[in-house]
């Protein structure tokens, strides 16, 4: 059994242009929304909760949607390509209000186009699992992540070329008075377009899920769309709540870490960048040897290891006070803990679904994650305002240790292909 690695690269454009948009959005949008339109930083923020509060429904019901489309580009391109289409016209639609400064306008288009990348995340997510067997899905799984964050570097970069920024005296990002911003959504909006343009015109996917398979595999559902046996559902209900853990605890300390920089090691926010970017490129590194990793072990194992890896660092940080190498270290092997976690967890909820359903299993997973990420800003910034900055890494070690747990006891939804005969096989993949 041979994974198709072309294939699977062409799918992840998607979510290369996905990744993008959000890597451009969760920079750029906060800032135009206090500085630009001189909204208070709570008001900004729960703007910029929309999308999270928008995916917990939208995520399941239009993966769920697109599992009974039938159309002959296939049932997740239509929303891959309209969705994308529509996005990038918003995009171009709120560049212009925000060079007029309407901000009703700009709010208005704001949230119809978190509204429509609500409604094809899922159908994009769910592309490579339709056309990939289960066993090689982790593996699959890791090239996809890859080319993800391909797109989240390229807005990176763009952004860097593209606004001039400098520091404030408190170490903020601010961009000059005269900035215009239009550059950035123009090019963001092309790159989003050209990547899914590649995708579409490359890939037919109604031909490729005939010859995959893929989509007449039962999974474990009685039948397509039906109950899940007992044992089975109890580890999918498991495997969602180490979802909600583990996201529970890594976000408190992403959304979070900036300002514990300040307060308790007396570093500025720049530092504290330094320290987010090497969990990313660690994480990055890691993706596709821990894919392979996973065929070794199993997807359980990989997990496992990197709960434990994670939570150690997040242990060791408690003790530290005061700007050191050492954390540079502890975020590295964060990202490679996050890497092992993220490759392997979907493919895992995703393997409990049939050929049919697997958009319903993609959502799922994305309501889980996307509710973690509503809460813990809300609850770790409730007990940091209680005990302080320094509570945030002994509350990410309590749901880190309690996301363990909860995957210890899964007992379904792990793969392993057979061995290969000699290790040459191990790189051989299908034209």
């Amino acid at each position: 059994m041979k994974l198709n690695t072309k294939r699977t690269i062409l799918i992840g454009f998607a979510f290369m242009s996905i990744l993008a948009f959000w890597q451009f959005y969760d920079q750029v949008v906060p800032y135009l929304l206090e500085y630009v339109f001189g909204l208070k930083t709570f008001t900004a923020n729960a703007i910029m909760s929309i999308d999270n509060v928008l995916a917990i429904f939208m995520l399941p019901l239009f993966g769920a949607l697109s599992d009974r489309t039938r159309t002959p580009l296939g049932k997740r391109t239509p929303y891959i390509l309209f969705g994308t289409v529509a996005a990038a016209v918003l995009l171009l639609l709120m560049a212009y209000f925000e060079e007029i400064r309407s901000f009703p306008a700009f709010l208005t288009v704001l949230i119809v186009l978190l509204v429509v990348m609500s409604i094809y995340r899922t159908p994009a997510v769910a592309y490579m699992p339709d056309v990939t067997p289960k066993p090689l899905r982790s593996k699959a799984n890791a090239i996809i992540n890859l080319v993800g964050y391909v797109g989240g570097i390229f807005a990176t970069v763009m952004m860097m070329i593209l606004l001039k920024s400098s520091k404030n005296e408190a170490g903020e990002t601010v961009y000059a008075e005269d900035q215009a911003f239009w550059p950035i959504f123009l090019v963001i909006a092309l790159f989003m377009l050209a990547a899914v343009a590649v995708m579409v015109l490359t890939l037919r996917e109604n031909r490729i899920v005939a010859e995959s398979g893929v989509a007449d595999d039962p999974g474990d559902p009685a039948a397509a769309g039906g109950r899940l046996p007992r044992p089975v559902l109890r580890s999918l209900v498991l495997i969602l709540a180490s979802v909600f853990l583990w996201f529970t605890a890594y976000n408190a300390v992403t959304t979070a870490f900036s300002r514990y920089c300040v307060a308790v090691l007396g570093a500025d926010l720049g530092t504290s960048s330094g320290y987010l970017l090497t969990a990313t490129v660690t994480a990055i590194a890691a993706f596709v040897p821990l894919g392979f990793l996973s065929g070794r072990l199993g997807r359980k194992r990989t997990v496992l290891l990197g709960i434990s890896l994670m939570t150690v660092c997040y242990a060791a940080a408690i003790f530290l006070r005061a700007q050191t190498p050492v954390l540079y270290l502890l975020f590295g092997l964060v990202g490679v803990g996050w890497a092992a976690i993220n490759v392997n967890s979907f493919p895992m909820v995703v393997e409990m679904s049939s050929g049919a359903d697997v958009g319903k299993y993609t959502g799922f997973y994305y309501t889980f994650s996307m509710a973690a990420q509503i809460v813990t800003p809300l609850l770790s910034g409730l007990l940091i305002d209680k005990l302080g900055y320094r509570v945030l890494f002994p509350y990410a070690v309590v749901f880190s240790v309690l996301s363990f747990v909860t995957m210890l006891l899964v007992r379904h939804g792990d793969s392993r292909p057979a061995a290969p005969k000699s290790v040459l096989e191990s790189f051989d993949v299908e034209d």
